[in-house]
This record gives C-alpha cells, sequence and structure tokens, in this order.
C-alpha cells in the first residue's frame, strides 16, 4: 500500500506567509518611496524612470518586488510604460492623475480626514517617545540616530529621495524608548499620509527642497536633546515638528 505523505507541517505554511508578508512590505516601501518622489515634484512629469534593473538594484530589491511597486504606481495614474521605452512620470497634480484616481470629492475628503487622524496620534504617541529616548537612550541608539540624520543630509544634497530616512529617524526615536509596542505602533502609522493620488488635488504645491531642510533642522534638534538626556526639550521639540509637519501639509508657505 502507498505511503500518504504527510500535511504541511504548520510551520511550513507560517514560514510561508512570513516570506509573502515580507515581499509586500518591500514592495509598500519602494511605491511610497516613488509615490512621495513623484507627487511632491523631485520626479518631474514627463520623466522616463531607470531600467527595473537599475531601480531593484536602487532600493535592494527583487525585480517581482519592484515590478508590484511599479503596478501600483500605474494603478495610480503616477507612471505609464511606453512599450519599448520604458516608465515615464504622468502629472500627479494635474487633472489626469485626480481622474485616473477615480475616487470621489467625499472620499478624498475621508482620506484627507484619515490623515490629520494619523498625525493627532503621532502628537500623542512620539513627543512621548522623543521623552522616554532622552531617558533611556544608549550608544546604539545614537549611533542610529546619527544614521538616519545623515543619509537624510546625504539624500537632500543629492536631490535623492528621502521619505525613507525620515521615516527611519523616527523609528530610530522609538527603538531608543526600549519599548516594542511604541516601535509597531509607529510603523502601524508609516507612510499612512501618501495613499492616495486623489488627495494631491487638496493639497497645495509646495517647494520640496526648502522644506526637506526645515526638516532636517528639525531633527537635528531633537537629536540634540535626545543625545543630551534632555528629555522635557526632546519632547517639545518633537511636538513642534510634528505640528510643523500638520501646517506644511495644509499650507502653501514654502519656508514652512
Amino acid at each position: 500500500m502507498d505511503k500518504v505523505a504527510p500535511p504541511p507541517r504548520s510551520a511550513d505554511f507560517a514560514f510561508a506567509d512570513l516570506q509573502q508578508s515580507k515581499a509586500e512590505r518591500l514592495a509598500d516601501r519602494v511605491y511610497e518611496n516613488l509615490f512621495h518622489a513623484i507627487v511632491t515634484g523631485m520626479i518631474a512629469a514627463g520623466t522616463k524612470l531607470p531600467s527595473e534593473n537599475m531601480l531593484a538594484g536602487e532600493f535592494d530589491v527583487s525585480r517581482p518586488v519592484l515590478r508590484e511597486a511599479l503596478d501600483k504606481l500605474r494603478e495610480d495614474g503616477l507612471i505609464t510604460s511606453v512599450r519599448g521605452s520604458g516608465n515615464f512620470v504622468q502629472n500627479a497634480m494635474g487633472a489626469q492623475g485626480a481622474d485616473v484616481a477615480g475616487d470621489s470629492d467625499r472620499e478624498a475628503l475621508q482620506r484627507i480626514g484619515d490623515l490629520l487622524n494619523g498625525i493627532e496620534l503621532r502628537l500623542l504617541i512620539e513627543p512621548e517617545a522623543a521623552y522616554l529616548a532622552a531617558r533611556r537612550r544608549g550608544p546604539a541608539d545614537i549611533e542610529r540616530l546619527r544614521g538616519a540624520l545623515d543619509r537624510f543630509s546625504e539624500a537632500l544634497h543629492k536631490n535623492a529621495i528621502m521619505h525613507y530616512h525620515d521615516y527611519a529617524f523616527h523609528e530610530a526615536v522609538a527603538i531608543a524608548t526600549c519599548n516594542p509596542r511604541i516601535v509597531s505602533t509607529l510603523k502601524s502609522l508609516e507612510y499612512d499620509v501618501t495613499r492616495s493620488v486623489t488627495l494631491m488635488r487638496f493639497l497645495v504645491k509646495f517647494q520640496p527642497l526648502v522644506r526637506a531642510e526645515a526638516v532636517q533642522a528639525e531633527h537635528e534638534d531633537i537629536f540634540r536633546h535626545i543625545e543630551a538626556g534632555a528629555a522635557n526639550k526632546a519632547k517639545r521639540a518633537m511636538r513642534n515638528h510634528i505640528e510643523h509637519a500638520r501646517t506644511r501639509m495644509l499650507t502653501s508657505q514654502p519656508d514652512f
């Protein structure tokens, strides 16, 4: 009598799920970085994107992961593919980008509400995280924070994508609290403000470079207080930073 093969172990299923989840997170990260670069004008309309091989190398992901991110950008109407020529950036802020998204104005306004709710949650969590980080940080935390700042600065001077390095600094602050629940909460908010092209219809145009320099200065201020162990000052600096982030999102003043 032939032997019946045993069913796969549950651990095998769990491993497969973890691998798929990891790939999805990588694709989301690539998508969000390119999304941010396009809607802020860092990559101008009409620009041809680098080849898939070059982008995969730039983001250190496989080509299937990269293609998943590019597919999302096509669905959003942010890029278009020309056979034999490659992928080209569409107009993110014009009528075309808004129409392609297909959301109603009501849905778009709801997304803005979700965005503001996320910032409100950050205002509750991140100043306290900065306070705890200043009290609990160790040498490894200082090194991690400094590294995130340096990578942001390097990207700024190269006029490269800075979105991920911005988040990396906030994640490093959360890690310095030594509280994994704070880290996981922050991760749940990562990039939640750039999920819809339609949302950009309601947000004013701004000058990415000027505002990135403001963000850099605010991050440096937070870092200085955390490094010095000045918990209350770190808390105030983080609150000011997030308040400014909310203002930058909703104002046309380029120097904010």
